[in-house]
């Protein structure tokens, strides 16, 4: 059962974090905070911050997690229908829509990814277009996260009490506005019995102190741009210079190396994945190669 009454805190501190990302915006023709103006930035203000920190943790939760193969899919109409639901109902009633749809034999996962994820991203799209106010908005994404809650606790991950040891540190290569990947790959890998830190907006000086204090045996980099792709070969050679670990393993990954994978190793990285889930196998097998090649030579 979820209690809306006692989620009012959470709910007001997310709000409190969004509010904060578009607040600085006023609109002279509307004259309200929430209205939004037409600027760029003002525009996609929540839809980063949906991207960025909630449709993620929809995706990654229960990542092993497979869907009947009787399961109907879901389309489209049914995420527009949870969509509306979300803005018009409780926790609890949302909640009990999402359990029909587990219970045709859908799994978490596939509720999570092909549900969850992108009924939160059409709130967002529905704010752009005057569709529902900022408050409406903020409400239904407080609710979906209630919900993921829910479920996640009814089928919870054995792997997060798996004794993994190793350490990975995961960043957006600094300059990039996008950091979806980086909180993908970071509960994917904490899920998997790792240890992560992943630094937000981090400069290249923060993140060269970052590797220089702590031990990592993985650096993931995300890259949204390509315009950064000199910059970060660069960083790469920084990172290997100051790492506490001299035989520290980075992996690199962004669109721009799911065209063009042969790049990552140009740029000096030992690897990269075309999806999280791969990312995980390519960084275990790297790290337990340089931890036998450290015991070959000692």
């Amino acid at each position: 059962m979820i209690d809306e009454a006692q989620g009012s805190e959470a709910f007001l501190a997310f709000a409190s974090m969004a509010h904060d990302a578009v607040n600085h915006h006023d609109s002279p023709d509307h004259g309200a905070a929430f209205a939004h103006d037409g600027a760029l930035e003002h525009d996609k203000s929540l839809s980063k911050l949906i991207e960025n920190e909630i449709i993620p943790r929809l995706v990654i939760a229960h990542v092993g997690d497979a869907r009947s193969p009787s399961a109907a899919e879901i389309g489209i109409g049914e995420v527009a229908a949870l969509a509306e639901l979300v803005l018009e109902v409780e926790a609890d009633a949302l909640l009990a829509s999402v359990e029909a749809v587990l219970a045709r034999g859908m799994g978490v996962d596939t509720v999570m990814v092909d549900l969850l994820g992108p009924a939160a991203r059409l709130l967002g799209e529905y704010w752009e277009s005057d569709r529902c106010d900022f408050i409406d908005v903020t409400m239904g994404l407080w609710r979906l996260q209630e919900v993921v809650r829910e479920i996640a606790a009814r089928a919870p991950s054995e792997r997060l009490l798996a004794a993994g040891g190793h350490r990975a540190l995961f960043a957006a290569m600094p300059g990039d506005q996008h950091n979806f990947g980086t909180v993908v790959m970071d509960e994917l890998f904490r899920r998997e019995g790792w240890i992560t830190e992943r630094m937000t907006s981090a400069e290249t000086s923060d993140l060269l102190r970052g590797v220089r204090r702590e031990w990592f045996d993985l650096i993931g980099l995300t890259v949204s741009c390509d315009c950064h792709i000199e910059k970060v070969s660069s960083l790469i050679v920084a990172l290997r210079n100051v790492s506490r670990n001299s035989r520290v393993c980075i992996m690199v990954g962004g669109p721009v190396f799911c065209t063009d994978p042969d790049l990552a190793a140009k740029i000096g990285a030992d690897a990269t994945a075309s999806d999280a889930k791969l990312a995980l196998k390519v960084a275990l097998a790297l790290v337990r190669k340089r931890e036998r090649e450290a015991l070959a030579v000692s």
